[in-house]
């Protein structure tokens, strides 16, 4: 297992990292920078930073006349998935998905793409103490396959704690008068809608990063997607 190096300002975050065997390494850290080793050179990853790799919500803390970075909310369920999309301090929410697997990374990947987003939210199952669930463990497993697909692009796939956000949802909708059966047919993705909003109104703090293992793919991400020119002319 590898060791870990902590140092800098202090800024709470959280990075999670597939080592051998698939398994995650998940590291609390109240710092902004970290460093891990491990014993396989393909695994190591050095100096990585919130500075080199920063959420969109923090980009916003920091310059509130920032532009670009659209994230996509997800809410993963069973058999339906919630999709929310945030451009800035505007949210919305986007649709619900009926698909599990490669299907539904396949799908996740192409709706980002039409929405010019470059990060994807994803709400993470805790119990009412801040556990995390069963359902936590399936939620990092799509995490991960997602992450190594996003990276391709440039993109950063995160984890958000969920915890209330269906119920936060529900209260949404009824106070916006919708019906009962509106109400089903859209609570996932309202529900995506509330992760992406507590993301950004906490300005990202302890989100958790997921980082696929390949060390080409970790220099996409620092990288990022080619700057559009509507926002960076």
């Amino acid at each position: 297992m590898g060791s870990g190096q902590v140092g800098g300002l202090a800024a709470r975050s959280s990075f999670v990292f597939p080592m051998n065997g698939g398994v995650v390494k998940q590291l609390q850290i109240a710092s902004v920078s970290l460093k891990l080793s491990s014993n396989n050179n393909n695994n190591k990853i050095g100096a990585l930073s919130i500075d080199e790799i920063p959420p969109n919500a923090v980009r916003r803390k920091r310059d509130p006349q920032w532009r670009g970075g659209f994230s996509i909310g997800v809410d993963l369920g069973m058999s339906r998935t919630g999709l929310a999309l945030s451009k800035g301090f505007s949210f919305r929410p986007l649709t619900v998905l009926k698909l599990r697997g490669q299907k539904l990374e396949s799908q996740l990947i192409e709706i980002a793409q039409q929405q010019e987003a470059d990060e994807f939210i994803i709400g993470l199952p805790k119990s009412n103490d801040g556990k995390e669930t069963p359902q936590s463990n399936k939620v990092r497993s799509v995490a991960g396959r997602l992450a190594v697909r996003a990276a391709e692009r440039g993109w950063r796939v995160y984890l958000q704690d969920e915890h209330g956000t269906s119920m936060e949802a529900m209260d949404r909708m009824i106070n916006m008068g919708l019906g009962e059966s509106a109400r089903r047919n859209k609570n996932d993705a309202y529900a995506a809608m509330m992760v992406l909003e507590r993301y950004f109104f906490t300005s990202g703090d302890a989100t958790e990063i997921v980082l696929p293992k390949n060390v080409d793919l970790q220099e996409k991400i620092l990288r990022g997607p080619p700057e559009d020119i509507d926002f960076f002319p």
